[in-house]
């Protein structure tokens, strides 16, 4: 399939999927044309269901981004797939930030002009980790920072609409966008959502960006890694007390789950939560000036 034709029938799914409101929002349409357009749109796709086999066939087209640490990566079935969101929780100094550094270089091995989007909400991106981690994994520095566009959020509203011109830049730009990184997911709808009376409103928000999200990574086979806050739970007595931000909105819309705890002597724990494909496991792993490595 040519890149044209994928261009469009990725307009005719973005249509497609969309609702009546959304398309009055963007375009200014009544909303029986609005509705028009999206029957058109579902019927040029012949949308519904499909055979497990034809599911398998699409699966092909799935790939993986490495952590750069085997244990990691086999905890999550060979990497970080594309098409899924992967959340990853924990207390600071966990180690989510550098991961996330850490795949914005490594995606950039898996195509030639792979490009990474970091949207950065706590202002933890720096370039300089990038050059370290590039001459680690053996790749060209200044042709990896080129291929990383970075943007910093300043509120939730901000944070949600940076989400929305990622489309943008792969119709408009043309840019092969494998990852999307989101560091952290939830500190600005924390901040600005204080007390239980704003709750609603905030897992309502929530949930608007989570979806978008989703789409994202499952219509342009791209791979959407968020960094999540935790806090305590003061009635746990036995077990970690720690529980992540967001409850049941993040939890079910990310793919896959994982949990990062310090471990000993410097190293890092990633407990895998949840997974649709893979059981539940740990892997230990330490960051040092070149990347994510094993743990002897």
């Amino acid at each position: 399939m040519s890149q044209t034709t994928e261009g469009k029938r990725h307009d005719l799914m973005s249509i497609a999927v969309a609702t009546p409101a959304e398309l009055v929002d963007a375009t200014g349409m009544s909303d029986a044309v609005a509705k028009k357009m999206i029957a058109v749109a579902r019927s040029s796709l012949e949308m519904g269901f499909e055979s497990g086999e034809e599911l398998l066939k699409r699966r092909e087209k799935v790939q993986r981004i490495k952590t750069g640490s085997k244990n990691f990566d086999a905890l999550l079935g060979g990497g970080l797939e594309t098409g899924a969101i992967v959340e990853c929780f924990g207390e600071f100094g966990s180690g989510k930030t550098q991961i996330g550094h850490v795949l914005a270089v490594n995606s950039q091995s898996i195509e030639k002009d792979a490009v990474a989007v970091y949207i950065d909400t706590e202002n933890t991106f720096r370039p300089e980790r990038i050059i370290q981690l590039a001459k680690g994994a053996g790749l060209d520095e200044e042709q990896v920072l080129k291929n990383i566009k970075v943007a910093r959020a300043y509120n939730s509203d901000h944070q949600m609409l940076l989400a929305e011109k990622i489309e943008d830049l792969i119709k408009k730009q043309g840019l092969n966008v494998k990852l999307v990184v989101i560091d952290s997911l939830t500190a600005h709808f924390r901040a600005e959502f204080i007390g239980r009376g704003t709750l609603a409103d905030r897992q309502q928000k929530l949930n608007k960006h989570m979806h978008i999200l989703l789409k994202l990574a499952d219509t342009h086979n791209l791979c959407v890694y968020v960094t999540n806050q935790v806090m305590a739970k003061p009635d746990m007595f036995f077990g970690d007390p720690t529980q992540a931000i967001g409850g049941h909105i993040v939890a079910h819309a990310s793919t896959f789950r994982v949990y990062l705890r310090k471990g000993k002597k410097g190293t890092r724990v990633a407990k895998l939560i949840d997974s649709p494909n893979m059981p539940e496991g740990e892997a230990g792993f330490y960051v040092d000036e070149t990347g994510v490595k094993d743990v002897e």
